[in-house]
This record gives C-alpha cells, sequence and structure tokens, in this order.
C-alpha cells in the first residue's frame, strides 16, 4: 500500500509540474503570436479553434473519464473497455465531423475561415483519440507519459508556430503547427497502447459492454457538454454577433483567465478526496475543511483580481497598441476571477457529496443564462458585452451552489465574510500601492511591491496566521488522484 500511495503521488508530481510548464509555455506563445497578429486574424485563429472544440465534446461525451475508472477497476479487461469505447467513438466522431463541415459552410463565412475551421477539426479527431488513450494509461496509474506529451506538445506548437510568424505564412500554417503537435500525440499514445501496455483492440463488437458503457457515460456526458459550451460559446456568439475582431479583443481576457485558473485547481485536487472521506465520516471537519479552502481561495483570487484590473493598461502593453479596446472588457472580466476560484471548491464538496446531479444543473443553469445575456449583450456592447456576461453568469453559479452547500454541511459564514472583509481592506493598500508606483517602476517592480504590501497588511490585521502559510502549501504540493 505505501508504495502504490508513492506511484500515486510521483505521477501527480509530474503531470501537476508537467501542467505548470505547459500553461507557462502556452501563454508565451499566445502572447507572440498576439504581438504578431492583428485582433481580426487572432480572432479568426480563435474563432475557429472555439467551434472545433465545442463539437469535440460530441466526440468524447465523458467517455475517457469513464475509461479511467473501469480500467482502474478491472486492469484485465482494458482491452474490452478500449475496443468498445473506439466502437462508440468513430461514428460520434464522423457525425461531428459532417455536422461541423456542413454548419461551418452554412454560416457564411469566408474561405480562409472556412479552412481554418478544416485544419482544426483534424485536431479535434486526433486529440479526441488520443484523450482516449491518454485515459487507459490514467486506468493503470500512469501520468508521466501523458505528463511528458502534454509538454513535447506545446513546444512543438511553439516552435512550428514560431517558424511560420518568422517566414510571414498565413493563418494557416499557424493552425498547421497545431495539427502537427496533434498527429505528434495521437501516435505518441497510440504506441504506449500498443507497445508499453499491451492492449489490444479487438475488431468484434461486445454490444452488451457498449450498452453498459453508454449508460454510465450519461451523466459524465451532459455535465461535460454544458462545461464546453459555458466555456467556448461566448467566443463563438462573439464571431457571429460582432465580428472577428472582437473575438481576438477577448482572448487577452479570456487566456489570462484561463490560465490562473490552474491555481485552484491545483488546490482543488487535495481537496476532493478529504471531502469525500470527510462527508462519510466526520460532517464536522468538513465544514471546517470547506471553509479553509474558500478562505485561501478568496486571499489568492482577491489581490489577483483586484491587480489586474489596476494594472491591465500597463499588462495590455505585453501586446499590440491594436489591443488596447482589450482593456475594459480585462477589467470587467477579472471582477469574476473571485468567483471562479470559488466555484472550484464548492464543485467539488457537491460531487465528493454524491450531488453530481446539483453541479450538472448549476452549470446548465449558468449556461443557459450566459446564452441569454450574449445574445442581448454582445450586439449592444461587444467584448464588453460577453465580459459582463461571464461575470454575471460565474456570480450566478456561486450563489447557486453555495445555496445547496448549505443545505448539505453546516459551515461558519462569517468566518468566511470576515476574511472576504480583510482581504478587501489589504487589497485596498495594495492598490494604492500599485497606482502610486506604476508610472515609476515597471510592471514586474510594480507587482512585487504590491503583493508585498498586501501580504504584510494581511498578516498584520489577521487575515492569516503562519500556520495558514504552512497549510496553504501542503494543499499545493501534496495532492492525490
Amino acid at each position: 500500500m505505501p508504495e502504490k500511495i508513492t506511484n500515486i503521488a510521483k505521477n501527480t508530481s509530474y503531470f501537476t509540474f508537467a501542467l505548470v510548464l505547459q500553461k507557462v509555455i502556452s501563454f508565451t506563445y499566445f502572447i507572440l503570436i498576439a504581438r504578431s497578429l492583428l485582433p481580426e486574424d487572432l480572432g479568426k485563429y480563435y474563432f475557429a479553434i472555439s467551434f472545433t472544440t465545442i463539437f469535440a465534446i460530441f466526440i468524447d461525451l465523458g467517455l475517457a473519464n469513464v475509461l479511467t475508472r473501469e480500467i482502474a477497476k478491472y486492469k484485465e479487461k482494458a482491452s474490452d473497455f478500449l475496443s468498445s469505447a473506439l466502437a462508440i467513438k468513430l461514428p460520434l466522431a464522423i457525425l461531428s465531423l459532417s455536422a461541423l463541415v456542413v454548419l461551418i459552410n452554412l454560416m457564411g463565412y469566408p474561405a480562409l475561415t472556412r479552412q481554418l475551421v478544416y485544419l482544426s477539426s483534424v485536431c479535434m479527431i486526433l486529440d479526441s483519440f488520443t484523450l482516449t488513450f491518454f485515459a487507459c494509461s490514467r486506468g493503470l496509474h500512469n501520468l508521466f507519459f501523458e505528463s511528458i506529451a502534454a509538454v513535447v506538445f506545446q513546444i512543438i506548437v511553439m516552435a512550428l508556430g514560431l517558424a511560420a510568424l518568422y517566414l510571414k505564412l498565413d493563418l494557416r500554417f499557424l493552425m498547421l503547427a497545431l495539427a502537427a503537435a496533434s498527429l505528434f500525440n495521437f501516435v505518441y499514445s497510440a504506441c504506449l497502447i500498443k507497445y508499453k501496455w499491451k492492449i489490444k483492440i479487438k475488431r468484434k463488437i461486445d454490444l452488451k459492454l457498449i450498452k453498459l458503457i453508454v449508460k454510465i457515460t450519461v451523466p459524465f456526458g451532459l455535465f461535460a457538454i454544458f462545461q464546453r459550451l459555458y466555456m467556448y460559446l461566448d467566443s463563438v456568439l462573439l464571431s457571429i454577433l460582432a465580428g472577428d475582431k472582437e473575438v481576438g479583443l477577448y482572448q487577452i481576457a479570456f487566456k489570462i483567465i484561463f490560465a490562473l485558473q490552474f491555481l485552484p485547481m491545483a488546490f482543488t485536487a487535495s481537496l476532493y478526496p478529504a471531502f469525500a472521506s470527510y462527508w462519510a465520516k466526520n460532517r464536522e471537519q468538513l465544514a471546517i475543511t470547506f471553509e479553509r479552502a474558500m478562505s485561501y481561495l478568496i486571499i489568492i483570487s482577491l489581490p489577483i483580481s483586484a491587480g489586474i484590473i489596476a494594472l491591465a493598461d500597463k499588462i495590455i502593453l505585453l501586446f499590440k497598441p491594436e489591443y488596447g479596446e482589450a482593456i475594459l472588457p480585462l477589467r470587467i472580466i477579472m471582477c469574476s476571477l473571485v468567483f471562479i476560484f470559488l466555484n472550484f471548491p464548492v464543485g467539488s464538496l457537491l460531487n465528493a457529496c454524491d450531488k453530481q446531479k446539483i453541479n450538472t444543473a448549476n452549470m446548465g443553469a449558468a449556461l443557459l443564462l450566459s446564452v441569454i445575456m450574449n445574445i442581448f449583450l454582445i450586439p449592444l456592447y461587444g467584448t464588453a458585452g460577453a465580459s459582463i456576461t461571464v461575470v454575471t453568469s460565474n456570480f450566478f453559479m456561486f450563489i447557486l451552489g453555495m445555496f445547496r452547500v448549505s443545505a448539505i454541511i453546516k459551515y461558519n459564514k462569517s468566518k468566511i465574510i470576515l476574511i472576504f472583509f480583510k482581504s478587501a481592506v489589504s487589497v485596498f493598500v495594495m492598490i494604492l500601492t500599485a497606482l502610486l508606483l506604476k508610472h515609476d517602476l515597471n510592471i514586474f517592480f510594480t507587482v512585487v511591491a504590491a503583493g508585498i504590501a498586501y501580504l504584510v497588511v494581511l498578516f498584520f490585521i489577521g487575515g492569516f496566521k503562519r500556520e495558514d502559510i504552512i497549510s496553504m502549501y501542503r494543499a499545493f504540493a501534496k495532492k492525490s488522484i
């Protein structure tokens, strides 16, 4: 048992490090292509990715999660599960690709945009099957090879993408860089299945097993569809209702928010098993752990949100002058960061307490609100309208989640509110520091000085103690699967 735990810890450490490195490379690459492209071209590029990413979920429908779980329980049946999963995915891939091609042609987009979507759909198909192959590796308790692939994928994209920019090639070659990286991942993961894990793909179809997998997949699939639409439909609606330039401007804020989500993801990775254990054995400790999680994420998210709002004009200088219109959307969308962070422990708690259906319903309600608001606000306010929608829908999902949490556990609401108040006071001092220094110092030194001011004030007014620092470090450093 100790050896198994050690292996899990090693695997998780590899994967966590790989994800951090991948996000750093990915965001650096995004800055470089944004500096090289006008907002209109960046908008075309990311519209194609967003459009195909939505269709990608209809190929997987949560199958990867089911595959990992079932292979982990029945390793000797790995070949049967993989073969059945592929038998389900192949027709889904054909149907999704056909629907994508028909729809993009009916929508009246120019030839270049359609070609970008076609190239991105190649990535969509390859990535979906790669996900299936790596799901088998996860089921066999191995994340090492997937960790390598995550980093190599991003390196290939960056190397080929920068070469395309240097040679002044058009957007199709940037998309080809993604396709090349996806092809590498597909071949690499398929080779692992065949040569490393020696899992054979059977030609004979097991209808009983397929029916079982479909039945298990439905709850996972519904949530996955809602989540994918919630994340990417706004970019598609922006393209349809406001044009490519607005999509390009919106990507600045979207990518920053997306990159920052690693923090609550890493934090809640250790929370889920603890929540599940306390739900079964110690409800009082469950409430205490939830309070701490909410408090820590408030302490982390509030200064990041306020800091980016205060320094948005400086941050946009990392890109081109043409992205100046992205300052307001960035400031608006950063108001949602606190709710985005806090939704992670809320969702984790609901899942740990066997309330997955509530999470799915909350995500569906937030998606519906998001679509309605975007349809009304984007034609009026463009990117700013989409940003207002992000703030409102995340706040709405937070309220729904907290309402459900209150019905499950008895936690100290005043304790969380007090931490929020203390953090807000400290953030006020931090913002004053940033505003005083940002015209005299570069952005790096301004951020460091403002961050120190925040921590010092928060410490002296009792926002955190020495043991909180140790506890927070352990939460990030010691994770379980």
